[in-house]
């Protein structure tokens, strides 16, 4: 229980980090946020409960392929915010966006044999 409490905090620390850095400077949060320290973080915690080579060979190749069709997301956001969408729509438009891209990017590497 304990390690997973620890295991809580850190990953906590880490959004709360980058959410007070913006206030501060938008553009070094955005370069901290853009780190892959989540994933890094998520590798680590799945070496250390598993130190299965598969599973983690897995994840590392899944997350690379969820990245890509994630990105249209940062750029449909902001357009959304600076023609006068409000946050909580243009959140939810680039959040449907990319739901949709998941699926297309999964069908899509399905017929060329890769499973997500």
């Amino acid at each position: 229980m304990m390690y997973l409490a620890i295991k809580t905090l850190i990953s906590a620390v880490l959004i709360v980090t980058i959410s007070e850095i913006a206030k501060r400077s938008p553009a070094f949060a955005a370069l901290v946020a853009s780190l892959p320290l989540v994933s890094v973080l998520g590798m680590m915690w799945l070496w250390r409960d598993t130190q299965d080579t598969d599973l983690l060979a897995s994840h590392a190749e899944a997350t690379f392929w969820y990245v890509i069709p994630s990105l249209p997301m940062f750029l449909l956001v902001p357009t959304l915010l600076r023609m006068g969408v409000g946050f909580w729509p243009s959140l939810a438009a680039g959040v449907f966006l990319t739901a949709i891209l998941y699926l297309l990017t999964s069908l899509i590497l399905s017929k060329f044999g890769v499973t997500l």
